[in-house]
Parts: C-alpha cells; sequence; structure tokens
C-alpha cells in the first residue's frame, strides 16, 4: 500500500508543473555545491541575512514579477516584448516625480517633490496604460500579439529617453531607494514579489478569471461562442503585465538608484519569456501555474549568479542563456518526452527479466 501510494505521488509529481523548475534549479544548485561550495555560505550582519543564495533572490525579483505578469499573456496565446521598455519607461517616470528638475543635483536623502505613495501610484498606472495600448492593439485591433508589443518594445526606451531627456537621474531618496535596497532580515524587495503574486494568484484562482484565461488561450473562438468576452480577457492580462512590468522597473531603478533609459529592463523580456516557458506553460496558451513561473524566474536568476561566482565574463553569459534555451526547448517537447517515457518504461521491464 505504502509502495504503491509512492508511486502516485511520483507520478503525480512528474507531470506536475513545479517538477521541471524545481529539477532545474536542484540541476544548478548540484553544481554549485560541485564547483562553488561558498556559493551556499550565509552571513547576519547588522541583522541583514547575506550570501548568494539570498543574491538571487534578491537580483531575481524584477523577473519574478515580469514572470507572474508574462505568465497570464502567455496563457491566452499572446506574448508581450514590451516588458523591458515598460521597465525603463516606469523607472524614468518615479524619478521625475521624485526630481522634475533635470538640471538640479540635489542629494538630500528626504528630499522628493511627490510623496512616494503618489510616486508608486502614478507609476504603475503608467504602466497599466502601456498594456492597455498593447491589449488594444491585440485585442480590437487585431494585430499579432509579437507585432502589436513590438512597436512599444522598440518605442518604449525612446519614450524614456525624451522622458529624462537622455540624462540617467541620480537618485538620493532613501525611501524610494528602500523598495530594491532595503532590507528586513530577507531583502524587502521580497516581499514585493509576494504581493503581486498573492494578488495574482487571488484574481485567477479564486474567480472564475483564471479560467476565462486558460479557455481563450486553448481555444479563443470556442471561448467566445461560450459567452467569454476573450477581447476583454486579453485586454486586462497585457494591463496587468505592463502593472507588473511597471513595479519591476521600480524595483530596478531603486536597486541601482537611477533611471538608466538604456539599461533597465534590457532583455529582461526573455528572461521572463524563459521563465515561464520553464514554469510549463506553453507559448500556445492554456494552462499555466504562476509558482511556476516564479520558480522558472528563480533558474534564470540561478543560472548567471552561479556564471558570475564562477568567472564568467557578462558578454559570455548571453551564450550560457541560449544553451539553456536550446535545452529547455528540446526537454519540453514532445518528441523528446516521449522518448524518455518509452526509456523509464522499458527500465522496468529489464529489471523483470
Amino acid at each position: 500500500m505504502a509502495r504503491s501510494s509512492r508511486t502516485t505521488f511520483r507520478r503525480r509529481f512528474a507531470e506536475s508543473r513545479l517538477a521541471f523548475p524545481l529539477g532545474a534549479l536542484g540541476v544548478i544548485l548540484l553544481f554549485d555545491l560541485i564547483f562553488e561550495p561558498g556559493f551556499f555560505s550565509l552571513q547576519i550582519i547588522d541583522g541583514h541575512l547575506y550570501g548568494s543564495i539570498v543574491d538571487v533572490l534578491r537580483n531575481g525579483v524584477p523577473v519574478m514579477l515580469l514572470a507572474i505578469g508574462m505568465t497570464l499573456v502567455i496563457a491566452t496565446g499572446g506574448i508581450d516584448l514590451s516588458v523591458g521598455a515598460v521597465m525603463a519607461i516606469s523607472a524614468s517616470v518615479a524619478t521625475l516625480l521624485i526630481n522634475p528638475d533635470l538640471r538640479a543635483f540635489i542629494t538630500d536623502p528626504g528630499y522628493s517633490v511627490t510623496p512616494l505613495p503618489l510616486v508608486l501610484v502614478i507609476t504603475l498606472l503608467v504602466g497599466i496604460l502601456c498594456g492597455l495600448w498593447n491589449g488594444m492593439l491585440v485585442a480590437f485591433a487585431g494585430i499579432q500579439p509579437m507585432i502589436a508589443t513590438l512597436i512599444l518594445m522598440i518605442a518604449g526606451r525612446g519614450i524614456a529617453q525624451l522622458l529624462t531627456n537622455g540624462v540617467r537621474i541620480q537618485i538620493f531618496y532613501e525611501p524610494y531607494a528602500f523598495i530594491g535596497n532595503g532590507w528586513v532580515f530577507l531583502p524587502f524587495s521580497l516581499a514585493i514579489v509576494v504581493v503581486f503574486f498573492a494578488l495574482a494568484w487571488t484574481v485567477t484562482r479564486m474567480t472564475s478569471l483564471g479560467m476565462f484565461i486558460e479557455s481563450v488561450g486553448i481555444n479563443a473562438r470556442s471561448s467566445f461562442f461560450s459567452g467569454i468576452n476573450e477581447k476583454r480577457v486579453k485586454l486586462f492580462v497585457y494591463m496587468f503585465s505592463g502593472f507588473c512590468a511597471a513595479m519591476a522597473g521600480v524595483v530596478a531603478s531603486a536597486n541601482i538608484r537611477t533611471s538608466d533609459a538604456n539599461e533597465i529592463g534590457l532583455n529582461y523580456e526573455l528572461d521572463a519569456i524563459l521563465a515561464v516557458v520553464i514554469g510549463g506553460t506553453l507559448l500556445t496558451g492554456g494552462r499555466f501555474s504562476l509558482l511556476a513561473s516564479v520558480l522558472g524566474a528563480i533558474v534564470m536568476q540561478a543560472i548567471t549568479t552561479s556564471m558570475y561566482a564562477l568567472g564568467v565574463p557578462a558578454n559570455a553569459l548571453l551564450a550560457v542563456k541560449g544553451a539553456v534555451v536550446v535545452v529547455v526547448i528540446l526537454l519540453l517537447s514532445e518528441q523528446v518526452r516521449d522518448s524518455l517515457r518509452r526509456l523509464v518504461a522499458q527500465r522496468p521491464r529489464a529489471a523483470r527479466t
């Protein structure tokens, strides 16, 4: 009886969307244990927990936030290539609200023209508006998601540059910097991920919206004839993706204490998409798991941190990520999965004989 229950548990875990990201994360951590034992060392300094593992979580916060929003977009069969540019726009808007005078170099850590809550509200609204633009093009104009979001991906950084007049605004306002650099034993930004994850999970799993999103991703036409307003569903997921991207831009700019429109969010859309794919959400749409996508984002950041710990230069990191993409695509392909299933099925037979 116990043996059959263990077998059932293993089968269910293998079929779960959490299996692949957890397995990938386990492989990476095992690699670190062998080649970089100091990777797992932790220390408490001034009541704050430090270490490479903590760095993985802290530096992975922007990708986690993007992955939460991207999961819903991909679940509808769409894609959002503009999230990196939305991060840059949001960072520029937030820093301008703190200090709109680009000529003034104010180093007062308590100075901000706009109160912090209003800075966050306006910045998040800008992200939602960017998502609304994408959603209108996809849902109502009928433009392919890749093309529709590519428009803002290309133009977004130009918009961010125009907002700041090409100037990288330094951030000395400590309450804002705390969002990306603050610690409450663990990095404060992790609490933001928890809040956004809880919000997304509540909206998609405690209401019928999650089922509508999956239905639209599986078959949009059938969903329409079933009474589901697919246009509103698509509009919502792109707006939510912009909402998450705006928060990711706030965290990123608070972390580096500047609004660098050229660097903030650069190539992050690719990391977010790959994180969602590692989490088991098909690019064709359908069923999704928010937790698996967050784990996929941690996997992506664990790869980056591990490569840096081993001394791999930043230029070569893109090649490593390219190799990861190839491996993920192969492991998630139906042909490879079928081959692995046949191989696993043959092993018990060989043991019996």
